[in-house]
């Protein structure tokens, strides 16, 4: 068993850290885990390797089972494979470049889109969609949790909808400290309750793995169709934004060195791309019991997790003991899930709120923003239409993470037109930078277009290929076409000290905010416009009349 402090009980940040009493309140809640902020060196005191446990803790949820168990009803085992497949190898490659930079440079999906093709503006559109990717999953989860505690307690779902929106509330108050450690004590009893009855199942009875495999679906013949996959790959990339919330624990990797470049990589690679390997595996589990339910049980109860379950605990354990066994498995894993998808949803919401108006109103007001759209989707009965809602999030997704991917991976990279190291801060960045803004539109809306038929029946499961292939195409087109000179407003932040230390690794040399009167690590201060003084980042979203916001130049 590792030694190594869990990320929840590291010590708090040194004083310098902590905000003053009487300190502005947007201050004090972001230094609690540098929310809309850089992640400061001396926050990250964890090994590679608790950071990937942890951010590996979060995707816990039973969704998978759902998109699995439908796409495979739907399609047959072998379509649904393929298509589990296939999304897979598309959300493992755009995620890497992704989680690179999120733990290289210690900053989260919002900050590293800013930099890499939208532009300081630009990037509020994404932060929505990945606010929309939250209270989707919220509302999947949270429907799934309702159904536990109907067969378990009786409750109508309308109930079960509110207190599974509720009870999340108490522990996204505290941020990723708190969640951290409820990942950490849940995930032995997760992993348990989920593998146990698989094992079991396949060991008793062999035939079970003989009809999954010869699963025709309702809609096929069991043959491999193109048309079924990629329609089956489209509901599973809309889990694409899933790589925003393993950034969000990813931002907390301490330093890449020579000594532990190895732990390093290992942990970057699982905990960030990675996490579609568990992700696929489950979606195939899901497939599997829905499979088995058909044969035991009917296909009306096929698709519900907590159903899934029940039918294999009892072909296991007492009947006393199925119903509450399968209850306490999708209670955990809707709050290891749901806490997460509230606080980042909460993040996204606020992080766009700041930027366009320039005011801090509190994570908390947009906590509660969150699980109100998620409450209405569950009440609206979302699961029953579920494939067609992430079917069509999935274009908007997928166009904008292959652009951030394409920008890192080509236009930083091969071309050398976009900035290497990645930039954030207000004043540094142009407003929009058509690179990335236009490759998202033109990507989403043509794909949005052809998931809704408009360019005829046959085009439209090619969707998400559209997606995925204009935004790799127009993001390097428009870069070359810009020379790139929407990246960076100016390139000076007026401090001599370098941003990069010798390993490359973000400097973590201290200045005062002359704002805020704390103290921030290099990447996250700029000099005055005004003042001999620097300014930290949030101080400089929230500056209503650009007083601090250095103008453009050089």
């Amino acid at each position: 068993m590792s030694t190594e402090p869990r990320l929840a009980e590291v010590a708090e940040p040194e004083p310098a850290e902590q905000a003053a009493p009487g300190t502005d309140q947007a201050v004090k809640e972001t230094l609690e885990d540098y929310t809309l902020r850089f992640a400061p060196r001396s926050y990250r005191r964890w090994t590679p390797m608790v950071v990937a446990t942890t951010a590996l803790g979060g995707i816990a949820y039973m969704a998978d089972f759902s998109i699995g168990a439908g796409i495979g009803l739907a399609h047959g085992t072998g379509n649904a494979l393929l298509a589990i497949a296939v999304a897979a190898v598309v959300i493992f490659v755009t995620g890497f470049p992704l989680a690179y930079y999120g733990a290289r440079y210690n900053i989260d999906l919002d900050l590293i889109t800013r930099g890499s093709g939208f532009g300081y503006f630009g990037s509020v559109v994404t932060s929505v969609i990945f606010a929309s990717f939250t209270f989707i999953f919220f509302a999947l989860e949270g429907s799934i949790m309702a159904q536990g505690l109907k067969l378990g307690l009786g409750l109508p779902l309308w109930l079960g909808y509110l207190v599974s929106t509720l009870m999340v509330i108490p522990l996204v108050i505290y941020g990723m400290t708190a969640l951290s450690k409820l990942q950490v004590w849940t995930t032995p009893i997760w992993l348990l309750l989920m593998v146990g009855p698989l094992v079991y199942l396949v060991a008793a009875d062999p035939g079970t793995v003989d009809r999954f495999l010869a699963y025709a679906g309702t809609d096929g013949d069991g043959g491999i169709n193109t048309a079924s996959v990629l329609l089956g790959a489209g509901v599973c990339l809309s889990l694409i934004a899933q790589i925003g919330e393993q950034i969000d624990y990813l931002r907390f990797m301490p330093p890449k060195t020579e000594a532990n470049k190895r732990s390093w990589w290992t942990a970057v690679v699982m905990a960030g791309p990675g996490w579609v390997v568990l992700g696929a595996l489950k979606q195939a589990i899901g497939v599997f019991l829905a499979v088995y339910i058909i044969a035991e049980v009917g296909a009306s109860a096929a698709p519900e997790p907590i159903q899934q379950f029940k039918g294999a605990f009892d072909a296991m354990m007492p009947s006393w003991l199925v119903v509450p066994l399968a209850v306490v498995l999708v209670v955990i894993s809707q709050i290891k899930i749901n806490v997460t998808n509230a606080y980042s949803g909460s993040l996204a919401w606020t992080n766009s709120f700041t930027r366009v108006t320039r005011r801090y109103p509190g994570r908390m007001v947009f906590v509660l923003v969150n699980l109100g759209f998620a409450l209405a989707l569950m009440e609206a009965d979302m699961f029953s239409f579920l494939n067609s809602i992430l079917g069509f999030y999935s274009n908007c997704a997928i166009a904008w993470v292959v652009t951030v991917a394409t920008d890192i991976g080509i236009n930083k990279y091969l071309l050398k037109l976009s900035p290497h190291a990645p930039e954030f801060r207000r004043g540094m960045l142009y407003a929009i930078n058509p690179v990335g803004v236009v490759a998202f539109v033109a990507a989403s809306g043509l794909s949005i277009a052809l998931y809704f038929h408009a360019l005829g029946d046959t085009l439209q499961p090619y969707s998400p290929v559209a997606a995925a292939v204009i935004a790799f195409v127009l993001t390097p087109l428009m870069a070359v076409v810009t020379k790139g000179r929407y990246y960076l407003r100016r390139t000076d932040d007026g401090i001599a000290e370098p941003l990069l230390d010798e390993d490359g690794n973000p400097s973590a040399v201290t200045y005062e905010c002359h704002v805020c009167r704390q103290q921030f690590e290099r990447p996250d201060v700029a000099a005055c416009r005004t003042h001999d003084a620097l300014v930290c980042s949030l101080c400089l979203s929230t500056d209503k009349v650009g007083d601090h916001v250095l103008p453009a130049g050089v």
